[in-house]
């Protein structure tokens, strides 16, 4: 099966950066259901809130890469969102280890470079999409599982950090790139409006054509959109906007 923007399973599967934000989503929801309960969460709220935006991560990512193909304004404000949730979530794994009165790991400590550095596998789907790519989700929270489902909270909060932060990089690149793209080739409007002028372009003359006042090009006929002459025809330049040569129509 493809991986078309067209399939209905979504080509975000194939990116590594939803793979970890799965990967963060699963370790936080182990998280909050091993490591808080009434005692330093006693209405539940802080669960909720890590939940909700562990799971805007990958929500955003799927989102906003189904939708880059028709709107890039939209995909990046998408990915932006997801941003925004992993350093929300940040924050509150930085807090749990404040409030103990405890440190995130040293850049230099050997854990945290373990974490950062352990590689995820390239996704190699063929058929089965559903579940091949879930069966890949969990294939890479397994390399973390050592981290992520210790015993010891700080150690599961101070690996959580550290893949969040990987995955901040990560989805900032991204961003990088899908902005550096939309400046080279613009949006949907401008693949649309792209198109049209082709296809204006290669559209036969009629018969009765006049030529350009200012390219010596035979004219389409044309309905004025806007104006005093909104909805009566009007000769144009094929190349319009290029060519913003007009003729009425007599």
């Amino acid at each position: 099966m493809s991986k078309s923007l067209s399939s209905p399973n979504g080509g975000y599967r194939w990116l590594d950066v939803w793979a970890l934000a799965c990967v963060i989503q699963l370790g936080t929801q182990r998280f909050c259901l091993r490591h808080l309960d009434r005692s330093n969460d006693p209405c539940g709220r802080l669960h909720d809130q890590m939940a909700m935006a562990a799971r805007s991560v990958p929500a955003n990512i799927a989102e906003g890469y189904a939708r880059r193909s028709t709107s890039a304004e939209t995909q990046l404000r998408l990915y932006d969102v997801a941003r925004a949730s992993l350093a929300e979530l940040a924050g509150d794994f930085r807090n749990f280890l404040l409030f103990r009165r405890e440190l995130p790991w040293s850049e230099t400590d050997p854990e945290e470079r373990a974490v950062f550095a352990t590689p995820l596998d390239k996704p190699a789907f063929t058929a089965d999409i559903e579940r091949a790519s879930a069966a890949h989700v969990l294939a890479q929270y397994d390399k973390f599982a050592r981290w992520l489902d210790a015993p010891d909270p700080l150690l599961a909060a101070r690996a959580l950090l550290v893949l969040v932060a990987r995955a901040i990089l990560m989805l900032s690149a991204t961003i990088d790139r899908a902005h550096t793209d939309f400046l080279a080739n613009g949006g949907f409007s401008e693949t649309l409006s792209r198109e049209r002028i082709a296809a204006r372009a290669a559209a036969p003359a009629a018969k009765d054509a006049p030529l350009c006042p200012e390219c010596n090009k035979p004219m389409q006929k044309r309905l004025a959109k806007r104006g005093p002459n909104a909805g009566h025809p009007f000769w144009s330049c094929p190349d319009y906007p290029a060519c913003p040569g007009t003729r009425p129509c007599r």
